[in-house]
């Protein structure tokens, strides 16, 4: 209380007497001994007990099985039928906002588990133009319901080495496992290493892609997801650049992730692949180029020598991994949802959130086979251009002086 430590009212007494005072003293010591304490250590959130754990059945498993190589499958982009001002998507919410003007948006209000299709295409359209899409709290969206709803977008993608559920019948789910028992991976990864969009080897890389968090650390015990936008990040190159990467192709390998999964004494239920697909891509909901590149998969430039091809890998991965202003950084709590475009984003994870059980599953739909358009646009331009702003002076060597 300010500006006096005392309440002078009524029922206190008048200062001065010893009435007063000793009813004073009285109060004060009820107050101190009925206050809440905080029990707070620096650096420390509580670890969740899980000894009676509601998702035993999603926990991961490696079955032994063997898988066809993929073909082609029919695609159809449910978000060219979305509304541009996402109404139907909208009608529903009670609050809409962006992390920042490049990618990024939280809704409120959205049970995704009873969305009609007219919401599905909006939700669609709204995921082409921000990247990654967050929702809060998404307790009706269950297994099924999450298939359902990925199905929705398109064929789901079964992984070749990563874990599925224990329960038969769900080989298209992704599992994301960490707990107090798994050992830290943060001397195997460069941080940079860690950024990729998921799968790209494929030939149809997914799309559409949902993860919801089942459990997780508590707020302030890390395991936060970041991702970077591919359109801000072709909007970062230079004219020339642009000009000179759109005539490039890139081989995305599956080795890798085949190797680590043999050498873990894990199955490796389809072939590995390497597939070339264009640096740079077209998304056909927006018209919008983006890079088409991620550090974890991507092993060379095709038909350039490779210390070019080295040079630009290295320059691509310094732009994807530390730009601040193309990325998002999502703090998830327990049945929190991302969607996201894995065309146009690349994603991190972060470590450092040990002993915590992180627990997420993943559905994701396959997408076109990768093209470029010379006619798409940039992303960037076109915004400024709608909100009337200038375009980006692009020039290096002006004179500057940095401010922050």
């Amino acid at each position: 209380m300010a500006p006096g430590l005392i309440d002078y009212s009524p029922s206190v007494g008048l200062p001065g007497s010893d009435k007063s005072l000793h009813q004073n003293n009285t109060q004060l010591s009820k107050h101190v001994a009925t206050k809440k304490h905080l029990d707070y250590q620096p650096g420390r959130a509580v670890v969740e007990s899980h000894d009676a754990y509601e998702h035993e059945n999603l926990r991961p498993s490696f079955p032994r099985v063997h898988w066809d190589p993929l073909v082609e499958v029919p695609y159809h982009d449910k978000g060219l039928h979305g509304d541009f001002r996402f109404n139907n998507l909208l009608a529903s919410a009670t609050d809409v906002f962006d992390y920042n003007p490049k990618i990024g948006t939280e809704i409120h209000g959205i049970n995704l588990a009873k969305i009609t299709n007219p919401q599905k295409d909006d939700l669609a359209r709204l995921i082409a133009v921000r990247g990654v899409v967050f929702f809060r709290n998404q307790v009706d969206l269950d297994i099924h319901e999450q298939r359902a709803l990925g199905a929705y977008f398109g064929k789901l993608h079964k992984h070749a080495t990563t874990a599925v559920p224990r329960q038969a019948g769900l080989e298209d789910v992704h599992v994301v496992h960490t707990e107090a028992s798994s050992k830290d991976q943060r001397a195997v990864f460069s941080p940079s290493f860690l950024w990729h969009s998921d799968v790209t080897y494929e030939l149809q890389p997914p799309s559409y892609t949902c993860l919801k968090l089942l459990t997780g650390p508590p707020r302030g015990g890390g395991g936060d997801t970041l991702w970077a936008s591919q359109y801000a990040a072709y909007d970062l190159l230079s004219a020339p650049m642009q000009r000179y990467l759109e005539g490039l192709s890139a081989l995305h390998s599956a080795k890798m992730q085949g190797d680590g999964s043999l050498a873990l004494g894990r199955p490796v239920r389809r072939e590995p692949i390497v597939t070339k697909h264009p640096l740079i891509r077209t998304n056909p909901v927006t018209g919008w180029k983006s890079l088409f590149f991620n550090p974890g998969f991507v092993t060379a430039i095709v038909g350039i020598p490779m210390a070019e091809s080295n040079a630009i890998i290295s320059y691509l991965n310094e732009v994807i991994s530390t730009t601040q202003e193309i990325h998002v950084r999502f703090q998830w709590q327990k049945n929190d949802v991302a969607f996201w475009d894995n065309r146009i984003c690349n994603h991190s994870a972060s470590y450092g959130f040990a002993p915590h059980r992180r627990h997420a599953v993943r559905v994701a739909c396959h997408g076109e086979r990768p093209i470029f358009d010379p006619a798409g646009k940039s992303q960037e331009e076109e915004l400024n251009s709608r909100d009337g702003l200038p375009n980006v002076d692009k020039d290096g060597a002006r004179q500057s002086n940095y401010n922050d």
